[in-house]
């Protein structure tokens, strides 16, 4: 009769360690989206901001053509930008997990992965734009070598530069989790393909990949959605050409339109989290959690 007690006090304990944790999450992440819901609603004038509940915000933004050139903008570098991290990331992983034998090794190859982070995202960003530029390295090596008669305009200020800064700003994030994912496959299944006479091709689709769809997806949520919420790669290396929802939310706010920038990121939060919830019908990462 005792042990309903027990359980109930097991209970009670475990959610009061679980406290600290809910109430910095309600802090920091469920009170600032309430707070964008609830400002999306509001009007706002040149000289001040009205707190009505109106839905004047939304029709101006589904009742715009903009809006759908710039998420279309957005999902195009999203897609463009995964195809390349995934081929590279996984190539780098497949790598380091089944070529180089040495864990020390794997370890040191690993870190000088990351050296790139040693620095801000805006250095690095910033720093093809004189690789890139009209009178750059790039251009200056392919004149030089006979290749191009006069300078290539299309490598800077271009979706090419967007999708690249892009590439190199978070190839990483799709690198580790695959990488971490490859490292728990059971070597003996490999094997035990090589005996029973797959190819390597045959290996790689039908053992590693299949095995290493966790992390593939883990990557997928991280790249998406980081390029999705990205402004100030599209604002440089377009050279302000071009533009995605991150743009059309930072430029709402530099002119204090609160309201519809708002309205904007609730919009794009939505269709991350639908994107995302798709992605997970097809795998369950709970296994790599």
């Amino acid at each position: 009769m005792k042990r309903p007690k027990v359980l109930k006090n097991k209970t009670f304990i475990g959610w009061l360690m679980a406290l600290p944790i809910m109430a910095v999450l309600v802090f920091f992440l469920v009170l600032p989206i309430v707070m964008i819901v609830t400002v999306s609603f509001w009007q706002a004038t040149e000289f001040s901001i009205i707190p009505a509940f109106d839905f004047e915000n939304y029709e101006f933004l589904f009742g715009s053509n903009v809006t759908y050139r710039v998420f279309f903008n957005t999902f195009k570098y999203a897609f463009i930008t995964w195809v390349f991290t995934l081929g590279i990331g996984f190539t780098v992983a497949y790598f380091l997990a089944f070529h180089v034998r040495s864990l020390t090794w794997q370890i040191v190859l690993f870190l000088l992965c990351t050296i790139p982070f040693w620095t801000s995202n805006i250095i690095r960003m910033i720093s093809w734009i004189p690789f890139l530029g009209r009178n750059g390295i790039a251009n200056s090596t392919l004149i030089s070598w006979g290749v191009i008669d006069e300078p290539l305009d299309w490598l800077l200020f271009s979706d090419f530069a967007v999708i690249l800064a892009f590439v190199h700003l978070y190839t990483l994030f799709m690198v580790v989790p695959i990488f971490n994912t490859m490292m728990r496959i059971d070597k003996s299944l490999i094997e035990a393909a090589r005996d029973a006479g797959a190819s390597g091709a045959q290996i790689l689709w039908n053992v590693i990949i299949p095995l290493t769809k966790p992390g593939i997806m883990i990557g997928t949520i991280f790249v998406v959605t980081l390029v999705m919420g990205d402004f100030i790669t599209v604002r440089f290396m377009s050279g302000s050409q071009s533009a995605n929802v991150g743009r059309l939310i930072s430029n709402d706010i530099a002119l204090l339109a609160y309201p519809s920038a708002s309205a904007t990121a609730v919009v794009l939060l939505l269709t991350v989290l639908i994107v995302i919830g798709i992605m997970l019908r097809f795998v369950d990462i709970r296994k790599e959690l």
